[in-house]
């Protein structure tokens, strides 16, 4: 044995009291009354899970938007709420902001931007995510001015990262991931996927990308693919984009928020062929007819509970009446046999699993309305779909037996289960990645 193993004493799993013992990074023996020369951890009755795999995150987002400013709902809602917290960054360097959305102050060109701050370099990010707005600063330290005009930018992440000087510390992130019992995720973000190669040495979960690794570093998952929902491409051109992907013996991951994008993908897909790990991204608005060819299809959906518990007013106001009942299925899908893996869309989304699974369960949007009550899931069902395989969203949850990886969570349900539970202890691939105590 060594300083690494674990004996897990007094376990509650799937139903029945055990002892766990860990070695070498994986499960080596489960039973009662174990004795080995490891750490001994005493349970108490607390329930062991195999560790939660979050199947859609942007890791160097999110650890960049913990050191930016809000410039959203709930904390920012006007103009001059906007600019009050653009003017409040310390320094004179540049101010990064993250959520915005145009109920606050509208359309957020170059010149917007430098009539709220002008003399130092800004740069907004939409809460989507894909949009970035740049003051008249920002564009000319980058030498972007002439390129970009209105100071509007389309998926620029990498063109931007210079003005961080780098990729972010991944390091607390990693931390808080483990406190909420993630071992595992899958990084969403599409491309180039050596910023995030170099900068995942610092976290201790297991990363699957759906960019591209050259090094090696990271494991790929499904290629992914984005549809632009401002500037949709022509079928032939996104079916050979998937066709290219499985070529590369890829899944294809295409993102689809609108109704028309996920029909489009779904056409695509049927013309390209489908492949074992297709997926869709999202699917936040999917009518009856393209819930029953995602399911004769047999592609998978990776959902975000969160963003109606995020957003969910929002959507109520501005989508579509004819889109709102299609919003954000869950059961409906299921119903249908497709298969669904849950995740945060973190930044953009809710880190937090449990509040995903609360998510799902409730459907209350910030101001309390219930929105497609008809797509409540139960908490199991939710919590499921953060314990497949990372390779497998929307599969058979893993188990804790033996000759598993080490990826555990020890929790303590809560008054109303899994919905609240707590998290006592999280082993990552046999070592201890967060521990309570140590909080």
């Amino acid at each position: 044995m060594t300083d690494a193993d674990l004996l897990l004493r007094g376990v509650m799993l799937e139903g029945r009291s055990a002892d766990v013992l860990v070695a070498g990074g994986r499960v080596v023996r489960v039973g009662t009354d174990l004795t080995a020369d490891a750490r001994v951890v005493d349970a108490a009755g607390a329930t062991l899970l195999p560790g939660l795999h979050d199947h859609h995150i942007h890791l160097l987002a999110a650890a960049a938007a913990a050191a930016s400013v809000a410039c959203g709902p709930p904390q920012v809602r006007t103009r001059d709420d906007l600019a009050a917290a653009l003017a409040a960054v310390p320094g004179d360097g540049w101010v990064r902001a993250v959520g915005y959305d145009e109920s606050v102050a509208g359309r957020l060109d170059r010149v917007a931007l430098d009539a709220l701050l002008a003399d130092r370099p800004v740069r907004v990010q939409h809460r989507g995510g894909s949009l970035w707005s740049l003051n008249s600063a920002a564009l000319g330290e980058l030498g972007l001015a002439a390129a970009y005009p209105d100071g509007l930018l389309w998926r620029a992440d990498e063109m931007l990262r210079p003005a961080a000087g780098g990729p972010p510390d991944l390091t607390a992130l990693g931390a808080r991931l483990a406190s909420y019992g993630i071992t595992g995720v899958t990084d969403a973000t599409p491309g180039d996927a050596s910023a995030l190669a170099a900068a995942s040495r610092a976290i201790p979960q297991r990363v699957l990308t759906l960019g591209t690794d050259p090094s090696g570093t990271l494991r790929h998952g499904a290629y992914k693919i984005v549809v632009p929902d401002h500037a949709l491409p022509g079928l032939d051109e996104l079916a050979g984009t998937i066709a290219r992907a499985h070529a590369d013996g890829r899944g294809a991951a295409v993102h689809s928020v609108t109704r028309e994008s996920l029909l489009l993908t779904l056409l695509a897909f049927e013309q390209a062929g489908v492949l074992d790990g297709d997926r869709v991204e999202h699917a936040a608005v999917a009518p009856p007819e393209a819930i029953g060819l995602l399911a004769r299809l047999g592609i998978v959906v990776v959902t975000q509970p969160s963003l109606v518990a995020l957003r969910g007013d929002s959507y109520l106001e501005r989508v579509d009446p004819d889109d709102v009942p299609y919003l954000w299925p869950y059961a409906s899908l299921l119903a249908a046999g497709v298969r669904v893996g849950c995740s945060s869309d973190a930044p953009y989304g809710e880190a937090d699993p449990w509040r995903s699974i609360a998510a799902a369960t409730e459907r209350r949007a910030p101001d309390g309305r219930v929105v497609g009550e008809r797509e409540r899931v139960d908490a199991a069902t939710a919590l499921g779909a953060y314990l497949t395989h990372p390779h497998d969203p929307g599969g058979v949850p893993r188990s804790v037996a033996v000759g598993a990886e080490a990826d555990l969570v020890l929790v303590v349900p809560g008054p109303r289960g899994m919905i609240d539970a707590e998290v006592l202890l999280t082993v990552i691939g046999g070592r201890v990645g967060y521990a309570k105590e140590q909080a």
